[in-house]
């Protein structure tokens, strides 16, 4: 497996990532606006005029996009997208860090891989203390986040879509422990 920044040479492994979500239903969290794209070449021009600050969008932040490939045929398992900063929503909600498992793998072990491959970019970007959100009682985002030394805080209810958030946070700092508290399991805040 490798974690690389998605480039041309993914064209048709990005377009089938996309596709199976498009047929499953599911969102495409941490792909930015793939979704939308019809051609992967827009995609990824929108993903490089993220990735600085100067050519980000007003009212968005700085991100770094990656695609995690299985090297044996090329296939992309999962990608995984890392927000330079915060705007007001990413702080209450969103977090460092968005991702998505194609659904066809699911339940194998590549987030969690995924998300440990990504933590290092995140502290090259000076990100000691990255926050990680998650769909309360989603029990495999929940399980990835703590696998990777994710510690609860709190959970929040975000009003725009009408759903309850844990969220997260991963100390990368020097002399980090690794400890793993849950969230209350009786719903309670």
């Amino acid at each position: 497996m490798k974690l690389i920044e998605p480039t041309m040479e993914y064209d048709r492994q990005i377009q089938a990532y996309r596709q199976e979500f498009l047929e499953y239903g599911g969102s495409m969290d941490g792909c930015g606006s793939l979704r939308r794209f019809d051609k992967t070449q827009d995609w990824l021009e929108q993903v490089q005029l993220f990735k600085r600050a100067e050519t980000t969008p007003a009212d968005f932040v700085p991100t770094t996009q990656y695609v995690y490939v299985r090297e044996t045929d090329g296939k992309i398992m999962g990608v995984i997208q890392v927000r330079h900063r915060f705007n007001a929503f990413l702080e209450r909600y969103g977090g460092h860090i968005g991702y998505s498992v194609c659904p066809s793998e699911r339940r194998k072990g590549y987030a969690t891989q995924m998300l440990r491959s990504v933590l290092p970019k995140c502290r090259e970007l000076g990100i000691d203390q990255v926050l990680i959100c998650c769909i309360q009682g989603n029990e495999g985002s929940r399980k990835v986040i703590l696998n990777n030394g994710g510690r609860y805080e709190s959970t929040v209810y975000e009003p725009e879509r009408d759903r309850y958030l844990e969220r997260y946070w991963i100390d990368l700092s020097d002399g980090a422990r690794s400890v793993d508290p849950k969230p209350p399991s009786d719903g309670s805040f």
